[in-house]
């Protein structure tokens, strides 16, 4: 935890406070038992104990007005006494733990023993050794030397696996590191509003002390406990930590306790802190829970079964900064946002380790609540059935050689088995069993998870760089599919700085800001009080930073607007706020989505009552009955004339792009005084002041992107609370709907009544018929826009399954955002509650930065797919070639320590190079994938093929007839400690050099011709085929005994390049022959629909491999698949038994399982799931029971 452990943190504290207890009126522990307490008891105990919060206040040395005085050391004592805001964060893993996790591989582990027990053999010198008649192999080409480097190939067997565990634990590291950079500056950027010295500044979350005052408003997450001192209509939504859903409203004297990692749902007001880091209420669960992870993590050593964790949420149990938990498996159910303040979510599931320890009782506990991404789900699924394929093939090379050796030796020999000679047979034995795992090692493409890892923490690492603060990792490659994307208006299609162009005052509509001189005096100051006292004293306009700027916007844009045009008709609004202090305010009725305005009531002088109200114009007209005449005197308002009124001002200026707001007011006398909780009754017979037209100009660079959307096959749909005129205009500004075509621009209202039947309810096939032509959504509420994303997203109307990116800024856009496959929320005028839902944060708000992501996210795709079609050619080869040169020669010419070479350059340094491909922009001129396409198109297919087809003909050539071409010995047939013959190195060196070269064949999978394009783009690229080359030399010249390799003359070098160059004139004539006609090629790693998916087979997917993120337990997995597989389908033979038609598939997998029962027992007694996989031989066939 940090430093130190939260015991300590505690103890430490405690002994601090004790002796500091006297200088404050109250200690630490009294303020934090009292924010335990909740609504009344609170209350009471405050009057019982402090008087009120006043009294707090003092005790605290605070001014409920004028804050903390600030000063560095005041502050300094403050942290000691009470803390810091802040909460230790978990020990990441250290670099062994992850090389000990890299260790758990059961690849690796077989390959450990393997070459363990050769090791052993070949120190073993039995008296038998040199009995001529042990075996026929054994000919005298072999001489002492040569006995005496046997334990060679163990020690690099044992090597290369070091080798192997370093890269993968190295990546892990520097994965998890990227992950805490991130999250520390996701952390930083998080700022609070407090009071100090009488100013309002914002300061980190990590700095608010105890006694600080701080403005809390509509959408924030309140970073500490504190006690309400005043505000308007302060709703909040607890449900992050009690997990009910109701929004709580606040008061001083009915409920005061507003608690840390909660949002703030409406309205506003002043909090005093009393409680930070971890003593507030969200630290507390959080150190209960790091007490929990220190326990679960000593049962997991026992248990030694290191699930993959370096689940960086794990690493990320985020300090309260954020009270984020960085991983999406939280309940939906539980509260409003995606890693709802973790707190919560462990409250509610106590099955949820902070450790991601023992993984597999808890994969039950935290069914992913967001689908697996699309990648990740087609790539586990291609992995699996790659992996099978391996286990089979390696199983029947390891099968052919021993049963070829037997009859060979004993049965057409007729040698009879000598006791002496049992450790030379052994040692073949072990060989061919080396032989085998090298197969499947080469099989298993553990580079996937590699590469998308890769190819995720560069892609997000860049997009930082473009505005795109990613906050989970598969948003990033989703976003390559996207094909709609829902977007909000203000802010993020416009520049969000609102100014007031035209306004219609004293029934006269003027195009341009009128000049003073000619507005009566009483509606001017009836304005400018309207304007000043309604609107959040929060918000002003601040003088530019720079000479020239335009002045600062501060607050809510709309209301700076508003003041605006107080400024440019050359009044103030200063004097008026200071001569009606925000606490003299009578009360608030605050902006929400449901009202679509805001009031203020205040106190006359002469005891009566005054209301100013402003809002969407069509709203608060229909509620004046009065409006005010060019001589400041009200006139009635009839219905008639609010028709005439919305024909001649308010639609043209909607027409013209702009947002009509009307102020308003009314008078009520002092007695009897009305009842201000009826709203319905106050909100009306208002008089009307004005109504203005604010302009938000479209961004410039905006309807550029657009148009790259489009052309990139993505639909852009306009989601706003606006006006249906002014959000039409806006949209043809930007580009989102072109005249003359066929688009719906729909109102929220319009929009219920077409997708609702008759009961109220929505329906599936209402929205299918409205989505696909709807473009603009205006006048929407929050519910309107989820129903619209969530309409969009289980639509079957199109072939393809949407998916939706959505954007969004405010509060009320969180269900939106959590329901869309990608939520993008706004950095800048973002609301916490926003930022939680979302998986991207656009750091400059800008809709461009949403293009930049598309391209990302495309280019994802497309790195994992190179990196398929590379990796995939060389799988097919290595395997073939060791199995068919295992069946012909007794020897796979490629030997263990060469393959686990090629296995680490194809898999580690491919990944690596093919991933970091930078993106282009021609990545834009093609349609989303979406959620059907399969990984390995066709064309990638015959790329595939073709090449194995050239690698494998010019191979078997080699094998076969090299050593005449070369006028070299023949390598075949070689005894079993032999010295490597430079026949194999050919072979060996040729098979690297043409898999260097079509790596550079891989970087296109289009079917492109040019593949040198943009290579020198990529630095990596070049740097690990140049480095791959200059290792491969070294290999070759000195490699000797350890890498089976000797050293080539330049002539043969020569040949081996220009095989290798083959590859890329090969790749051509591919490139030529055209994809439509090779109609029999299959495409592999489709996501097959839902459905097509029987149960079962679902569940255990989602139960054996959940998050590719967990590493995919790399090959752990696959064999725990294959073998699982490979059990049931036993099962089911076991079944048939009868059918005569059976007996053939029993043999064949009753050697299968032999096969399996022997890994099984070879592998470590912890392992316990792949034991049990194979121990109930009840369910095996009599057969395979026997020989396992």
């Amino acid at each position: 935890m940090g430093d130190m452990t939260n015991s300590d943190f505690y103890s430490k504290n405690q002994r601090n406070e004790s002796s500091h207890g006297g200088e404050f009126g109250c200690t630490m522990e009294e303020l934090r038992s009292l924010m335990e307490l909740r609504g009344t008891e609170a209350v009471v105990k405050i009057k019982e104990t402090y008087g009120d919060t006043e009294a707090i206040c003092r005790r605290l040395k605070t001014s409920p007005v004028e804050g903390l005085p600030g000063t560095a050391p005041d502050l300094e004592k403050r942290k000691q006494i009470f803390g810091q805001n802040f909460i230790p964060p978990k020990k990441p893993k250290t670099f062994l733990q992850l090389v000990w996790e890299a260790l758990q591989d059961v690849t690796l582990i077989i390959l450990e023993i393997a070459a363990i027990i050769s090791l052993g053999l070949s120190f073993y010198h039995p008296p038998g050794e040199s009995n001529e008649g042990c075996a026929t192999a054994q000919g005298g080409a072999e001489d002492e030397g040569e006995a005496e480097a046997g334990w060679i190939e163990g020690a690099a067997i044992l090597l290369s696996v070091i080798c192997v565990v370093l890269v993968t634990a190295f990546n892990d590291w520097s994965k998890e590191k990227q992950f805490r950079g991130l999250q520390s500056r996701i952390e930083q950027e998080q700022k609070f509003t407090v009071v100090r010295a009488g100013q309002v500044v914002q300061i980190p979350v990590a700095e608010i002390v105890v006694g600080d005052i701080a403005q809390v408003k509509y959408g924030d997450l309140l970073p500490a406990d504190g006690l309400f001192i005043q505000g308007n209509d302060l709703k909040i939504d607890e449900s992050s930590l009690t997990g009910e859903s109701d929004q709580v409203r606040k008061s001083v004297d009915k409920d005061p306790m507003l608690l840390s990692g909660t949002h703030v749902m409406e309205g506003s007001g002043r909090m005093v802190v009393t409680a930070v880091g971890v003593n507030s209420q969200t630290g507390i669960i959080f150190t209960l829970l790091g007490a929990g992870g220190e326990e679960e993590e000593k049962k997991d050593k026992k248990a030694a079964d290191g699930a993959a964790g370096s689940n960086a949420a794990d690493s990320a149990n985020a300090s309260l900064v954020n009270g984020k938990m960085q991983d999406g498996n939280v309940d939906a159910s539980q509260s409003k946002a995606k890693q709802q303040d973790g707190a919560a979510a462990m409250e509610m599931q106590p099955l949820k380790s902070a450790e991601g320890g023992d993984a597999d009782d808890k994969k039950k506990a935290n069914m992913h609540k967001k689908e697996k991404s699309v990648l990740q789900g087609k790539l586990t699924k291609l992995a699996v059935q790659i992996g099978k394929a391996g286990l089979v093939m390696s199983a029947i090379t390891v099968i052919i050689l021993v049963l070829y050796f037997t009859v060979d030796t004993f049965v057409v020999n007729k040698k009879p088995w000598l006791p002496e000679c049992t450790p030379v047979y052994v040692q073949y034995f072990v060989k061919f069993f080396i032989i085998g795992v090298t197969v499947l090692v080469v099989a298993v493409p553990e580079g996937l998870p590699l590469a998308v890892t890769i190819s995720l923490a560069y892609s997000v690492k860049k997009m930082m760089k473009d505005n795109n603060l990613v906050r989970h990792l598969d948003a990033c490659e989703t976003m390559g599919n996207a094909t709609a994307i829902c977007s909000d208006k203000t802010g993020t299609l416009t520049t969000n700085r609102m100014t007031v162009v035209q306004a219609y005052v004293g029934d006269v509509h003027y195009k341009e800001i009128p000049d003073p001189s000619s507005i009566n005096a009483k509606t001017m100051e009836l304005l400018v009080s309207a304007i000043a006292i309604n609107s959040a004293y929060t918000t002003k306009i601040l003088p530019p930073e720079k000479e020239g700027a335009l002045p600062r916007q501060v607050g809510n844009k709309t209301e700076c607007g508003l003041l605006g045009f107080v400024l440019d008709l050359k009044q103030d609004y200063e004097p008026v706020r200071s001569q009606m202090p925000e606490e003299k305010l009578y009360k608030v009725y605050t902006f929400n989505s449901v009202r679509k305005s805001m009031s203020t009531v205040i106190k006359l002088p002469d005891e009566s009552f005054r209301m100013y109200s402003k809002g969407a114009s069509e709203i608060v007209l229909k509620k004046c009955c009065k409006i005010l005449n060019g001589a400041g005197e009200p006139r009635v308002f009839r219905p008639r004339d609010r028709d005439e009124m919305v024909k001649k001002v308010i639609e043209p200026m909607a027409c013209d792009g702009l947002r009509t707001i009307c102020v308003a007011y009314r008078d009520f006398p002092s007695s009897p005084e009305p009842d201000w909780d009826n709203e319905n009754d106050i909100l009306n017979d208002l008089t009307c002041i004005c109504v203005v037209g604010i302009e938000d100009p479209v961004r410039p660079e905006v309807p550029e992107a657009i148009r790259k959307c489009q052309r990139a096959g993505i639909t852009v749909r306009m989601v706003t609370g606006d006006n249906i005129n002014t959000a039409r205009a806006i949209a043809i500004k930007c580009g989102i709907i072109h005249p003359g075509e066929d688009f719906l621009c729909l109102e929220g209202k319009e929009f219920n009544r077409r997708i609702r039947n008759e009961k109220g309810e929505i329906e599936q096939e209402r929205i299918d018929k409205i989505w696909p032509k709807l473009r603009v959504l205006a006048r929407s509420s929050p519910t309107d826009k989820h129903t619209l994303v969530k309409g969009i997203i289980d639509s079957t109307h199109t072939e393809q399954r949407q998916v939706v990116a959505v954007t969004g800024d405010g509060t009320n856009d969180g269900p939106a955002l959590k329901k869309a496959d990608v939520g993008f929320a706004m950095g800048i005028a973002g609301t916490d509650v926003a930022k939680e839902a979302s998986d991207i944060i656009l750091t400059d708000d800008n809709f461009s930065s949403i293009v930049k992501a598309v391209m990302w996210g495309r280019n994802v795709y497309d790195s994992i797919s190179k990196f398929l079609q590379f990796q995939l050619t060389v799988n097919v080869v290595a395997v073939i070639v060791a199995f068919t040169g295992a069946c012909i020669t007794q020897d796979s010419p490629l030997k263990a320590v060469q393959m686990l070479w090629v296995n680490l350059i194809m898999d580690t340094f491919a990944s690596l190079a093919l991933a970091t491909e930078p993106p282009t922009e021609t990545l834009l001129l093609r349609k989303p994938y979406g959620r059907n396409k399969p990984l390995i198109s066709r064309t990638m297919m015959k790329n595939i093929l073709g090449h194995a087809v050239y690698q494998l003909t010019l191979i078997f050539t080699l094998l076969f007839v090299g050593e005449k071409m070369f006028q070299i010995d023949s390598g075949r047939n070689a005894p079993l400690h032999s010295p490597p013959s430079e026949h194999y190195t050919i072979i060996f060196n040729t098979f690297v050099m043409m898999q260097l070269f079509n790596e550079i064949n891989a970087r296109k999978i289009h079917g492109e011709r040019n593949v040198f394009d943009g290579i020198f783009r990529n630095p990596i690229f070049c740097t690990i085929v140049l480095g791959t080359f200059a290792i491969q030399i070294v290999i070759v010249q000195f490699g000797g005994k350890p890498f089976s390799c000797s050293p080539l003359q330049l002539d043969q070098w020569m040949w081996c390049i220009f095989i290798g160059l083959g590859e890329l004139v090969w790749g051509q004539v591919i490139a030529t022959i055209p994809t439509s006609r090779l109609k029999f090629l299959k495409e592999a790693g489709r996501l097959t629909q839902k459905e097509e998916i029987p149960e079962e087979e679902l569940n255990e997917d989602v139960e054996e491999i959940d998050h590719a993120e967990r590493e995919l337990r790399r090959g752990q997995i696959l064999w725990f698949r294959g073998l699982n597989r490979i059990q049931t389908q036993i099962e089911v033979v076991n079944t048939f038994k009868s059918g005569a038609s059976f007996q053939g598939a029993l043999r064949r997998q009753s050697s299968v399982t032999s096969q399996s029962q022997d890994v099984a027992n070879l592998s470590s007694p912890s392992r316990v799931s792949l034991s049990n996989a194979l121990s109930s031989p009840t369910s095996l066939p009599p057969a395979a029971a026997g020989q396992g």
